[in-house]
């Protein structure tokens, strides 16, 4: 797989792969320049840059991670998974239910968003860290 793939449902796949093995490069070589990101719970940003700025802080604690896809919905360039996404923390994994939403034009990300429980998140996290 390549960064140059065009089928959206492989370029998430990569994309998402990448991420889950904090390979912050690989990743961001999916995305659009003009990609916008939001994580529900926090605001949008804008471009592969300030992804990475909110996503490496975000995974520095952790050791390992697993993001399992439950069920996969494309329509043309809209992929949307249903996760539990799995983070290995010093004291134990921490298990996140998430929903993405992902629109992939020419091979690039273009827009990710994210939709989870911020209570769960702040419980699992606590738990674990």
């Amino acid at each position: 797989m390549s960064a140059t793939a065009s089928d959206p449902l492989e370029v998430v796949q990569a994309f998402i792969a990448a991420i889950a093995v904090k390979d912050f490069d690989t990743a961001l070589s999916y995305v659009a320049a003009d990609c916008a990101y939001e994580n529900m719970p926090i605001g949008p940003v804008h471009g592969p840059e300030a992804m990475r700025a909110l996503l490496e802080p975000a995974f520095a604690p952790t050791i390992e991670n697993e993001w399992i896809i439950r069920s996969t919905a494309v329509a043309g360039p809209v992929v949307i998974l249903e996760r539990l996404d799995r983070h290995h923390l010093p004291n134990g994994w921490a298990e996140l239910p998430i929903t993405g939403i992902f629109e992939v034009h020419d091979g690039r990300l273009t827009a990710w968003r994210e939709y989870f429980d911020l209570a769960t998140f702040e419980r699992e996290f606590a738990a674990h860290a």
